[in-house]
């Protein structure tokens, strides 16, 4: 299967740069697997499509300031730092920009309360730094570093919550789960209240969701690794939800790669923390997610290839054809698309 396969045109300014004024106001297209036509509606008309015994997952992980700017002892130079995952309590695997700026053994100031130190290279370009602080490392970062907003976002926006959703609670991702941006606890309540199961997995988004494909023999990518962990009460709903005949409805790409990661590894939904590295893309049999809430993703990217697999590569491609043509807003801050 061809990178080539994956490619679609979008003009410039469809790439959205700042939220919806409200979250659930954002459009929202309704595409059913492997049928053609698409419905166009408001994300707030997304309960109609959910179902009493459905159980909607949520990924609960809270977007970290994880972009560094940092000083080299000796030279004064100044580097970028992207917090990437944690390798243990006090060393994080990074990315530095410029790489060069940063050889094993050299110290960055980032703030008076943080420095780091270079211990080793990583086989995809990036660093391993030990940090050295006092107090809490994630206060710290929250007053010296700033939300690492994807390149294509090119300010900030005015509220930096937007970038984080609504049930956000353990701290870990530099990215946001994008398709949660669009709920507001009110809709949740409203779910709830329609008879819906509302539970919440933990992912940290990591560059893994992102990185670029390279290789034109798709099969030949290999994904960044992802912390993920299933509480046993969400175990139990999503189980109790497939045995009964309901549907699981995934918020975002990063749910489903949590739940299929561990189906494919357990043989069900359980109880589980881990690393998953998992590959998504057409050919792959779903095992859990019966549903998906989805932002539009980027020409030629995993997250394009995973929901292919989903709804069908032709089907997918026509409705980013007919988003375009109606003028969808594309990427995190854009409109959302329900896969049922």
């Amino acid at each position: 299967m061809k990178l080539c396969e994956f490619d679609y045109e979008l003009p410039e300014e469809l790439i959205a740069q700042e939220p919806a004024l409200e979250r659930e106001h954002s459009r929202l297209m309704v595409l059913k697997k492997n049928i053609p036509r698409v419905e166009h509606r408001i994300f707030k008309n997304v309960l109609d499509y959910l179902s009493p015994g459905d159980t909607m997952v949520l990924n609960n992980s809270k977007v970290i300031p994880a972009r560094l700017t940092g000083i080299r002892r000796g030279t004064g130079a100044r580097v970028e730092v992207l917090l990437l995952r944690p390798i243990n309590l006090d060393c994080w695997e990074v990315l530095v920009k410029p790489g060069k700026k940063a050889r094993i053994g050299d110290k960055f100031d980032f703030n008076e309360k943080l420095i780091s130190v270079v211990k080793d290279r990583t086989s995809t370009g990036g660093r391993i730094m030990q940090f050295e602080y006092t107090g809490s490392f994630l206060e710290i970062i929250e007053e010296a570093g700033e939300m690492p907003l994807p390149p294509y976002i090119k300010k900030q926006p005015a509220d930096p919550g937007r970038y984080q959703t609504v049930y956000a609670d353990t701290p870990g991702s530099v990215a946001a789960p994008t398709a949660g941006l669009h709920f507001t606890s009110d809709l949740l309540e409203e779910a709830r209240k329609r008879g819906v199961n509302v539970v919440n997995i933990m992912l940290h988004v990591g560059l893994g969701t992102f990185r670029p494909v390279h290789a034109e023999n798709i099969e030949e990518h290999h994904m960044h690794s992802e912390f993920y962990e299933i509480n046993a009460s969400t175990a139990k709903a999503i189980e109790n939800t497939r045995h009964a005949g309901g549907r699981v409805i995934a918020v975002g790409t990063t749910t489903t790669r949590c739940l299929e990661s561990v189906a494919a590894q357990c043989g069900e939904v359980v109880p589980y923390s881990g690393w998953t590295d998992i590959f998504i893309y057409p050919g792959f049999e779903f095992k859990v997610v019966s549903g998906l809430v989805t932002n539009f993703h980027l020409p030629r990217s995993t997250l394009l290839m995973m929901v292919s697999a989903f709804a069908g590569k032709e089907n997918i491609l026509n409705a980013y054809r007919s988003a375009v043509k109606e003028r969808y807003r594309f990427f995190s801050f854009g409109d959302a698309m329900l896969i049922i």
